[in-house]
């Protein structure tokens, strides 16, 4: 999936929400609209983004202070001096934005004060819920850095987007297989529809990867077995070599994943753009083990890449894994027949 700086550019601006603040604002009756704010051209690696923004422009005080006063569905207490404050006063701290782009409901999350965010949630509308910060971020992929499935609960039943990708493309269900966390994954998908799990699923990130590539990719093996459960596509190709989650499994020589994919019917014998399949790159890893897997699942050892190589031709050298083959004049029903000599040894 590369692309050049325009065209990713682009894509990024399409998969921003519009801005919802000002929708919020003329619900309030308010005849100030924010100018929007242009996203960062700052690379930061998504594992410290939610950190950077502890001290963000209001500062390191309490996120409880921005809230004193206001008004949240009438049901938090407010100290006297709220009841000095205007209406208008009100207005300006609910549909603020920082300098980094976050909503008064992303600082929320950030500082983890549960019952604000969750009287947050029930305040805004669907539109404020899918604004994404400066990072791309919504407030769905911060509860999910953070790992607080209570909130990612709360956002998904009123409505909050799944599809939405921050910087990286990365959307709320890839930070949670990248980072394990099953009860967030379990929470986002557990009100969406079959149609709507099914397209979130096939969404590739600016590498290529779908949520089952970058699960595998990191080792998540609940996750992983998670994703099964939902339906995913375990054959389906990253966008940049072709490689299906068992290929990424066995250049990592996870034993586990692999066996996980192969019992849950992925596709042995998938192709690379390149035509390379799992075996071969097994056997170019001299991975004795995974390949030991892979022909009992009846790979195809004579299937040929570009270059025109069989598994067989790059095991060339390698005694045990050429232990593995079949002879060449032995085939049943047009398949070779698979010597299991390290099985059996």
């Amino acid at each position: 999936m590369a692309s050049d700086d325009c065209s990713k550019d682009a894509l990024l601006e399409d998969g921003r929400a519009d801005s919802g603040i000002d929708s919020y604002r003329s619900l309030l009756k308010s005849d100030e609209p924010r100018e929007p704010r242009e996203p960062s051209s700052d690379p930061r690696e998504k594992a410290s983004a939610a950190d950077e923004r502890l001290d963000s422009a209001y500062g390191s005080s309490s996120i409880t202070e921005l809230v004193e006063g206001c008004t949240i569905s009438g049901s938090l207490e407010k100290p006297a001096k709220a009841c000095e404050q205007s209406e208008r006063e009100e207005e300006d701290v609910l549909t603020s934005i920082t300098e980094e782009g976050d909503t008064i409901l992303h600082l929320a999350i950030i500082h983890e004060e549960d019952v604000i965010t969750q009287h947050l949630i029930q305040l805004f509308p669907k539109e404020v819920l899918n604004i994404q910060n400066n990072l791309y971020q919504s407030p769905l992929h911060l509860a999910t850095y953070l790992n607080l499935p209570s909130v990612v609960k709360s956002l998904v039943e009123k409505g909050a987007s799944l599809e939405l990708q921050d910087q990286h493309g990365n959307t709320a269900l890839h930070v949670a297989c990248q980072q394990g966390q099953t009860e967030c994954a379990t929470e986002m998908t557990r009100y969406a529809s079959s149609d709507e799990l099914a397209l979130v699923l096939k969404i590739q990130n600016w590498r290529g990867l779908t949520c089952v590539h970058v699960a595998a990719l990191n080792r998540q093996h609940q996750i992983l077995r998670f994703l099964i459960k939902t339906g995913a596509n375990l054959n389906i190709q990253e966008g940049t070599s072709g490689k299906t989650a068992l290929h990424l499994a066995v250049e990592l020589h996870d034993v586990a994943s692999v066996k996980l994919l192969l019992g849950n019917g992925a596709n042995v014998d998938a192709a690379m753009f390149n035509g390379c399949t799992p075996l071969h790159l097994a056997v170019g890893r001299q991975d004795a083990s995974i390949a030991n897997l892979l022909c009992q699942s009846g790979a195809d050892t004579m299937l040929r890449n570009m270059e025109d190589e069989t598994a067989q031709d790059l095991a060339e050298g390698n005694d045990d894994i050429l232990a593995l083959f079949p002879f060449d004049d032995i085939q049943i029903s047009g398949r070779s027949v698979v010597c299991k000599f390290l099985a059996e040894s």
